[in-house]
Formats: structure tokens, sequence, C-alpha cells
């Protein structure tokens, strides 16, 4: 049985259909959202990265149907939830991200507006046939944050390090400023 999240279709053909995809794949069927979780987990020193980061579970629905009565407007609601590994910026450790989203998205070429729904957010079309894949990637990088971080901070050893390891805060111009103080 073929998978349709890698079907190829016009967004009017999906939604026609009342298609509901639900997704249980693992993170190495979604390539680009693979290559930005490996370049994170390139911080790490080898030995220390995960064996099996590519078996993080990605699940969620995709909904397609018509937002409006006439049946021109198509859209998919989308709920995704996933939990990668990635690389604290703060302490350099492994830990799990957890990402959920949830998006009402129309699917309109690129000539197309839609007035009357700003609940959904808009996703232009660049060609006339859509798959479902590239939709669930794009939304998982544009939830991945900025700069990933432990969010228990008891679990970030950055924030709670013992003295003698850390940096040493010396001043670079306190002997200046001495001298300044005595020239006066």
């Amino acid at each position: 049985m073929a998978n349709p999240l890698r079907d190829r279709r016009t967004a009017a053909d999906w939604a026609a259909a009342g298609q509901v995809i639900e997704i249980a794949e693992k993170l190495s069927g979604f390539q680009q959202l693979s290559s930005v979780v490996e370049a994170d987990l390139a911080a790490l020193e080898a030995a220390k990265v995960p064996a099996r980061w590519r078996d993080s579970l990605i699940v969620g629905s995709l909904q397609f149907g018509f937002a409006d009565a006439r049946r021109e407007l198509p859209q998919v609601h989308c709920q995704l939830t996933a939990k990668l590994d990635a690389v604290c910026q703060r302490c350099l450790e492994l830990f799990k991200l957890s990402l959920e989203t949830e998006a009402d998205l129309l699917l309109l070429r690129q000539e197309e507006t839609a007035e009357g729904y700003e609940d959904h957010e808009v996703w232009e079309l660049q060609e006339s046939e859509l798959r479902p894949l590239d939709i669930v990637e794009e939304l998982l990088i544009m939830a991945l944050p900025f700069s990933a971080m432990h969010v228990d901070l008891a679990s970030c050893k950055a924030l709670f390090a013992e003295p003698d390891q850390q940096e040493d805060k010396t001043k670079p111009f306190a002997a200046l400023r001495a001298q300044m103080t005595q020239d006066q």
C-alpha cells in the first residue's frame, strides 16, 4: 500500500476526498528535517551522538477539506508532535526536544487570495500538486526553536556548574582603571 504522505495531488483533490492522514513515521522518512537535526547533533562528540536518533517518531494527523461552502478554498488542519534529540545551547549536552504544532492552512495558488479567513494561515503553492510530507516537514522545521535549550532548568549543567568549573571572570580593563584613578 502506498504512503499517502508521499502522494502528489492537487489541493482540491485532497480536499474533495476529505483525506485524513494519520502519521506515525520515523524521522528518517523526513529528509530535510533529518538534515536539520543532524546538523545540530554535529556539535556533539561522535561518541555522544545517539545511534538511533533517526528513529524518533513524528506523530499526528492531516485533515483535508474545504474552508468554504462553495468548495473553492482547500484547507488542511494539521496536528503534529515529535520528540527529537537536540543539543542544549547553554550546556552543549544532549536532551529530548518536544515539538508540538497545530495549524489550519488554506492551500492557495500564488495568485489566489481569500478574504475573511484570518483564522487560517495561507500556504502558497508553488506547484499545482502537493505532497503532504512537505507540509509536515515545513511545519516541524518552523516549530524548531532558534536555540534549543533544556526546558527544565534543573537539567541544564551550565546553570548549575560547580564554582571551580565556572570560568574565570577577570576584568581585562581593571588595571587600566586603577592607573587612570592614580593619575587623577
